[in-house]
């Protein structure tokens, strides 16, 4: 029997995107797993919300004080201080507790803060920074969700190729359309945080030059960092009045969304890898994204792909998809066939797979 402690905190959020609903898939798909030479020991800042699963033989919470400096001296001293220590400890995000007395995985998203460092908050620059580069130096393993990542993270971190292991993103199952269109007309649509590395002020610009102007812009996601912008990107390309913002929604609302879309559009600058491309798929919307980073890794043939530095090429892709039905059909069939490649099921087994060997061997 082996204990894997596992940094549950992105995960023990109410509105979770990105890495946090990454995290959470992965721990809800190891508690279906149900290994039975595992023991699961959750560390916590707060204690566990409803949807976290629950509590039983194999799966428990552990929740560790102080909340301020938890990963460099809350999390390291429960750790020391454990009698019946983990046999290995999982972060399912950047940082590793500092100074761990058992062996540590983690897993990097992306390397968007070296590449655009100039799109980040200084705080949090400096944190991803620094914390991730001594995260990747003192773990055994690092977990990645592309390849693309994979090359970035062996490039900046000088680490041994063979530490750095990819298990692609899954994707949720696909949810029953409630029925209530959310927007009526014709549409096309973006879903993401609201940040610079989103490049969404490029797709308003882009927006503009459409030739169709009865279409709507869409942008659905919470704000970020550094959105003010965005935000008045719509009054500075003279299109205040097709282009809406829609804030957080939920997964119910997202279904209806991307269904009744013309398309999908990713302009991002990186991705890690780019998981709103299989969710646009999944309910057969056409995918139109950046020919960068990983985004063609996730997209494939299914998608059609863009420079997202050049407006006038996002604009003549979108007129290109919006312009052609038959295109769109074609495109939703592979989208949909695409979709089937990924699963959470498949990331958590491949990921467990790995902690468990490095657990027996610690």
């Amino acid at each position: 029997m082996i204990t894997i402690g596992i940094d549950g905190n992105e995960a023990n959020v109410e509105k979770r995107v990105g890495i946090g609903e990454h995290s959470f898939q992965l721990l809800s798909e190891f508690e279906k797993l149900n290994p039975q030479n595992i023991d699961f020991l959750i560390y916590l800042k707060e204690k566990p919300l409803a949807h976290m699963p629950k509590e039983r033989k194999g799966w428990k919470y552990k929740r560790v004080k102080p909340r301020k400096f938890w990963t460099q001296l809350g999390l390291p001293l429960s750790l020391f201080m454990s009698l019946r220590k983990p046999n290995i400890f999982f972060t399912p995000s950047h940082y590793a507790p500092r100074f761990s007395p058992v062996p540590t995985a983690i897993t990097i998203h992306d390397l968007g803060y070296i590449h655009y460092p100039e799109l980040f908050a200084k705080k949090d620059l400096y944190q991803l920074v620094n914390w991730t580069k001594y995260s990747a130096q003192k773990a055994k393993v690092i977990f990645t969700v592309s390849n693309s990542t994979r090359n970035d993270i062996i490039k900046e971190y000088k680490v041994e190729p063979e530490k750095v292991i990819v298990t692609y993103s899954g994707i949720k199952p696909k949810m029953e359309n409630p029925k209530n269109k959310t927007i009526e007309g014709k549409y096309i649509l973006f879903v993401g945080t609201l940040q610079p590395r989103k490049n969404i002020s490029k797709l308003v610009e882009a927006f503009s030059k459409v030739k169709d102007k009865d279409i709507k812009l869409v942008i659905a996601g919470k704000k970020g960092w550094l959105y003010e912008d965005i935000l008045q990107s719509p009054r500075r390309f003279d299109v205040e009045d097709r282009v809406k913002f829609l804030d957080f929604v939920s997964d119910e609302e997202l279904v209806s969304l991307y269904e009744n879309a013309l398309c999908f559009v990713l302009p991002s600058l990186y991705e890690g890898f780019g998981l709103p491309v299989l969710e646009a798929m999944k309910y057969g919307c056409p995918v139109i994204t950046s020919n960068v980073s990983s985004l063609p890794e996730a997209g494939g043939d299914a998608a059609l792909y863009f420079d997202p530095n050049d407006a006038e090429d996002i604009a003549r892709t979108i007129e290109k998809v919006v312009g052609d039905e038959g295109l769109r059909k074609e495109m939703s069939k592979k989208g949909l066939e695409r979709v089937k490649q990924f699963s959470w099921e498949k990331t958590a087994k491949e990921t467990l797979e790995v902690l468990q060997e490095l657990g027996k061997s610690s």
